[in-house]
């Protein structure tokens, strides 16, 4: 048990470090909407870096970790950090939420016929696209139907009819 906590020492706060270093500066960068596409990319796996850095820094530091919640302004903090999180989760502001879940939800409920003409494709060259990859097809088809009602299955005839 020593020996795994001596190795852990040796990475999870560097990691820890590491990871808020790039976090901060990338999450900073697209507050400012300077952010760029690897940028984006680098911010939202950094986060899951932090993640495991935070976790082994913690699994450390459990005992001084457990103390700083029986002081009333440290629960306190971690209290209103948790309320946050948990308010992130409601479809609160203009329009109830993430506009893509809308987007998503529309094209779920169209026909493939709607579809294929929203990705500019004439109706055979979508169904031909979408056979070749694999899906039954027919026009008249609810996409409902075509995908089972599958998220995945949504994106897979989403990536074939609109990636050229």
């Amino acid at each position: 048990m020593e020996m795994t906590m001596k190795t852990l020492r040796k990475w999870a706060t560097p990691l820890t470090v590491a990871s808020f270093l790039i976090m901060g500066v990338t999450g900073t960068l697209m507050f400012f909407r300077l952010e760029t596409t690897l940028g984006k990319v680098v911010h939202e796996w950094a986060g899951w870096v932090m993640l495991i850095g935070v976790g082994a820094h913690l699994v450390l530091n459990w005992r001084p970790f457990t103390t700083y919640l029986k002081r009333p302004m440290a629960a306190g903090i971690m209290g209103v950090g948790a309320a946050l999180l948990a308010l992130t989760f409601l479809p609160i502001g203009p329009g109830g939420g993430n506009p893509m879940i809308a987007v998503l939800q529309a094209v779920e409920q169209a026909d493939v016929r709607t579809v294929i003409a929203l990705s500019g494709q004439e109706l055979d060259a979508g169904l031909a696209a979408l056979n070749e990859a694999g899906f039954a097809a027919t026009g008249d088809q609810p996409m409902q139907a075509l995908t089972g009602g599958h998220r995945g299955t949504q994106f897979e005839v989403i990536n074939v009819l609109f990636t050229p």
